[in-house]
């Protein structure tokens, strides 16, 4: 029904609107008696196979919703009822901002893919800390930290320290940004010095507290295999617990939509299929160079269950999706996980 009826009709209309309509319509279906029930029913693959401990935590299953669709915990709960073992939230600020102008988000519907520069717009992490407080369900929740536009990169680090005091009593584990392509001067950050020294501050702050969390750090696709050896040093220097491979790319080779449009819409993170090949070869390098040292979280281009069958076996621990949610519908999650259950079965 979703291929045939809704994705038809919502591709009629700008990506960011449509995206705020299914939010307020899955918010208001899931409110009526009996329906979260059902919904879980039939999206949520129960299978003990599924369970996978990483960093600590267990999740009930491996696969996720990537950050970005709930940028401000607004609806964790109704989510994790089709069927998501985790849920992250954000990119947060400290700073509530708006992000960049619109129109910032498109569809390549040839491509299977979409481009945005949201720019971290967001209601701040304070607005979205109140609301998971309120958590109603247990679904697993990671915070997703990033600094405000107008913040200095040589003042950074007070951004993401703020957002992880902030989020800290409310959220399962950090995911520290600094791989978005749509805040201006972010990806300098990845530089080794920099992000080693943000990494090293984010985790002294986490071993004073009683029950440290998690820190993970995500990274682009477009680092070179050198930037990722140096990826590798910092994670095992800082020992931070893992890495989530990876963002959205700056890349537009080998598209299928025409060039001209590809120049009409401008500056942005691909996401989507077009990413499938190079997240998992980003996957694959980290993972044997470093000797499946720590964890990695897949995500890019997954649509498929064979999309995330390939990722967990090039060495990702867990799966995420986005691009693939809004092409493929509500049942992704369910698909990938019975696909990967019953892979489980046959060894």
């Amino acid at each position: 029904m979703y291929k045939t009826l809704l994705k038809p009709f919502f591709f009629l209309f700008d990506p960011e609107k449509i995206h705020h309509f299914v939010f307020a319509s899955i918010r208001f279906i899931q409110r009526i008696p009996g329906v979260a029930a059902l919904t879980r029913k039939l999206y949520v693959v129960n299978d003990p196979k599924l369970a996978t401990t990483v960093f600590g935590i267990t999740f009930p299953n491996p696969v996720g919703l990537a950050a970005g669709f709930d940028k401000d915990a607004k609806l964790f709960d109704e989510l994790g009822a089709y069927g998501f073992g985790f849920v992250e939230v954000g990119t947060l600020t400290p700073l509530a901002q708006d992000g960049n102008p619109k129109p910032r988000m498109f569809r390549l519907p040839a491509d299977g893919g979409l481009i945005n520069r949201m720019g971290f717009n967001n209601e701040g992490a304070a607005a979205a800390a109140a609301r998971l407080k309120r958590r109603k369900t247990n679904i697993i929740i990671g915070g997703n930290i990033g600094k405000n536009k107008v913040t200095p990169n040589e003042k950074a680090g007070d951004d993401y320290e703020s957002c992880y005091h902030t989020l800290y009593p409310v959220v399962d584990y950090f995911v520290v940004n600094v791989s978005s392509p749509n805040t201006p001067n972010l990806r300098d950050l990845q530089e080794k010095e920099p992000l080693t020294a943000l990494l090293l501050r984010l985790k002294a702050i986490n071993s004073r507290q009683p029950a440290p969390k998690p820190i993970l750090l995500k990274i682009a696709p477009d680092l070179t295999d050198g930037q990722l050896d140096d990826i590798i040093t910092i994670v095992r220097d800082t020992k931070i617990d893992g890495v989530i491979a990876t963002n959205t790319t700056i890349s537009r080779a080998a598209l299928r939509t025409p060039e001209s449009r590809i120049q009409e819409i401008g500056a942005g993170g691909l996401s989507g299929q077009p990413l499938t090949r190079r997240a998992t070869e980003v996957i694959r390098y980290l993972s044997e160079k470093s000797g499946r040292a720590f964890p990695i979280i897949g995500v890019g281009g997954i649509r498929t269950a064979q999309d995330a069958i390939e990722k967990l076996e090039a060495g990702a621990s867990l799966v995420q999706v986005y691009t693939g949610f809004i092409y493929e519908g509500p049942a992704i999650a369910r698909n990938i996980n019975r696909a990967i259950a019953a892979q489980h079965h046959r060894k």
